[in-house]
This record gives structure tokens, sequence and C-alpha cells, in this order.
């Protein structure tokens, strides 16, 4: 399986990906939505900055997924994984109205040849794709 991880490019997630910094991609989401219990060990991840043009290809190592959150299982997984994330404890302020988390582990990761995805149909807002195969949604 593939996905496509759209990163918010002010936050310079993605340069802390190739840099090594971050080896942990996390995403909090309020209702179950893609990636959470949709993605394994051996799946890759294309990442892209908003407005960008896909540029890292990693491959997922280990998954952790996590439900029913509240404040302190927030503060306990920012505890344990957050220099991993590149989130900081105090961020949990802002994770406070989430239920569900998806951990996912990062290795191999590498810049790619650059190439733009065709969205239609996912939303323009959306910041997670999950296809069989990235050519499918590379715009020609």
């Amino acid at each position: 399986m593939d996905h496509l991880a759209i990163m918010d490019k002010n936050r310079k997630f993605l340069s802390k990906i190739i840099a090594g910094e971050k080896s942990i991609e996390s995403r909090w989401y309020k209702f179950k939505r893609h990636p959470y219990q949709n993605i394994s060990s051996g799946d890759n991840i294309y990442f892209k900055d908003s407005g960008d043009p896909v540029a890292v290809k990693a491959q997922v190592s280990k998954v952790l997924f996590f439900d029913s959150l509240n404040n302190q299982k927030i503060v306990e997984i920012l505890e344990k994984y957050g220099r991993e994330i590149c989130l900081p404890i105090s961020y949990a302020s802002e994770l406070a109205d989430k239920h569900f988390c998806t951990l996912i582990f990062l290795e191999q990761v590498n810049k790619i040849e650059p190439f733009n995805v065709d969205k239609t149909g996912y939303g323009l807002m959306t910041a997670w794709i999950t296809v069989d195969d990235i050519k499918k949604i590379i715009k020609t």
C-alpha cells in the first residue's frame, strides 16, 4: 500500500524527516480517518509539503494506534515519543480534542525525483491519501 502525507510547510517537518530528527510521523484526529487502522509495516509513504511536489519517500517500519485519548494519554504519548515526533509535551493542549492517534515509525527515508499528484476526488484540504499504487495519482 502507498500513502501520501501532506505536511504543513510552516512547521518544517519535511526537512526534519530528511535530516533524521523526525523519525515518527503522527496523525491525530477527532474521528477515525486514514491512516488510522489502515497502514502497516512495509507500506510506503510519500511526503510533500503543502503546495509543493512530492519529494521524499520512506518505508513504514512499525505502526502504533491509540484510541479513547484523553489529556493524560496524550501527555504519555508525547513524553514517550515526542522527541521523535518533534512535538513538545506543551503541545498536548493543542491535541485536547483528539480521540485517535496513529504513530508511524519511518525507515529508509530518501529524497526522490519530485513529482506532482492529482488529488481530484480526495478533497482540497485532505492531508492523507491511501492508494494501492502511488502511480494512480501522479499528475502527468
